[in-house]
């Protein structure tokens, strides 16, 4: 596997690619073989997709997409985040053949992208599975981060109107009116749980 370039940020592999087509669904294993055989006619690829018909190319793959590259010149042919990668699999009857696909970033549409491999089909398809999922999970870790910091801005704000009663009850004391236990109770409630929150939404702004 010396062909496989590899950094810290993403990997290449070095595959034929046979082409793109647009697709009426985004997953399904019919799909693939659907998608190969129209890809066979040449009326129904595009000038575009043609050019790269069976050529050479470095599919790199990162947390962030699949980008198309041509192998020599490096010129990007596609980039495709991984959000948008609805379904990726080997062939059902070709298995060194595999393909993803993916919504355009502008439209509604899906494109089908189909390689062919006889080295690298089942590893890049788990590859691609893997790195999805990763994403997945990462934008979720950040989702949850999100509302956990909502929530203790929600919770301080109702604090911040909390210590402001409490402040008018202290001014009114000054008055001749008396204090309670209770309002010494919650005064002292308030400052720890406003001290929390600070501590919270300080971890929670650190760097992951």
């Amino acid at each position: 596997m010396n062909d496989i370039y590899e950094n810290d940020n993403d990997i290449s592999f070095p595959v034929k690619f046979v082409g793109r087509i647009e697709v009426v669904r985004p997953v399904g294993l019919q799909l693939l073989s659907e998608a190969l055989a129209s890809l066979k006619n040449s009326d129904h690829v595009t000038s575009s997709e043609g050019k790269g018909k069976k050529s050479k190319v470095s599919l790199f793959l990162s947390m962030n997409g699949i980008d198309i590259l041509e192998h020599d010149t490096k010129f990007m042919l596609y980039t495709c985040p991984l959000f948008l990668v609805s379904f990726c699999a080997v062939h059902p009857t070709l298995p060194n053949h595999f393909g993803f696909v993916a919504q355009h970033p502008a439209s509604d549409a899906y494109y089908c992208y189909l390689f062919r491999s006889k080295k690298f089909s089942h590893l890049l398809v788990s590859l691609i599975g893997d790195a999805f999922h990763a994403s997945k999970r990462d934008e979720n870790i950040g989702r949850n981060r999100d509302l956990v910091v909502e929530a203790l801005r929600h919770r301080n704000k109702t604090l911040l109107k909390e210590n402001a009663e409490l402040k008018r009850r202290i001014a009114a004391l000054t008055q001749g009116e008396e204090l309670d236990e209770d309002s010494l109770g919650v005064s002292v409630f308030t400052d720890a749980l406003n001290a929390w929150y600070w501590h919270v939404w300080h971890l929670t702004n650190q760097n992951p």
